[in-house]
């Protein structure tokens, strides 16, 4: 299966990310509060827009099943993902709408989110969006595994719920995503197989470039971009 392939390829990516600053501020609950914010603001406009994109996709499939899928997604995204962004606001002591309030499109996730854009509307097959969109939910359930695997978290450690809504919440989304890719790649050329590796592979770096960006406080340099 090609999403078997795909996880053995991104896992040294997803380890890495484990390690790097922002993650690993998480596990030893030291993490800079500013980061956190930033993280906040920029993934408050993403879940928003990743739920949009489900809602363009289910335009371009006949499978009720599918359909019902996305609209699951899309109600998760808006609602039940804010338990995640709720552990970090409490865990930083400020009220969730008073930090999204000024989120901004910073270089890293603006970056990420028109990938995924570019192949929803590029492209007939949902495939091609999904192999762009499914590194998400992949990546975020293997950090919570893993943290979890790796740390004995403390019952009033800030970020241990965060880690596990994630080590346990992801499976459905995941298997699902997968099967969607799974099929197609079924019934593909060699080549467009391929481009549903690169969607994957290049999500799953911008996973990275997400939590960096988050962590170094990213902003555009441009005069007046930040404003």
């Amino acid at each position: 299966m090609l999403s078997e392939i795909l996880k053995k390829e991104t896992e040294p990516m997803i380890e890495a990310i484990y390690t790097d600053a922002f993650i690993q501020g998480l596990v030893h609950g030291d993490i800079d509060d500013n980061a956190v914010m930033h993280y906040l603001r920029a993934d408050a406009l993403y879940l928003e827009e990743f739920a949009k994109l489900y809602a363009m996709l289910m335009s371009k499939t006949d499978s009720k099943e599918t359909v019902r899928f996305m609209m699951g997604q899309m109600t998760f995204l808006l609602d039940g993902e804010s338990e995640a962004h709720a552990v970090l606001a409490r865990a930083v002591n400020r009220p969730y709408e008073d930090i999204i309030e000024n989120g901004e499109w910073y270089p890293s996730a603006d970056h990420y989110i028109k990938h995924m854009y570019f192949n929803a509307c590029t492209r007939e097959d949902i495939a091609y969006a999904i192999s762009a969109m499914a590194p998400c939910p992949y990546v975020y359930r293997r950090l919570g595994q893993m943290a979890m695997e790796q740390n004995t978290f403390a019952a009033d450690h800030p970020y241990r719920k965060w880690f596990e809504f994630y080590a346990n919440d992801m499976n459905d989304t995941v298997d699902v995503m997968f099967s969607i890719i799974d099929d197609a790649a079924m019934h593909m050329a060699e080549k467009e197989v391929d481009v549903l590796k690169k969607n994957y592979v290049e999500s799953t770096e911008h996973e990275r470039r997400f939590f960096n960006m988050a962590a170094t406080k990213e902003r555009w340099d441009g005069v007046g971009i930040n404003v």
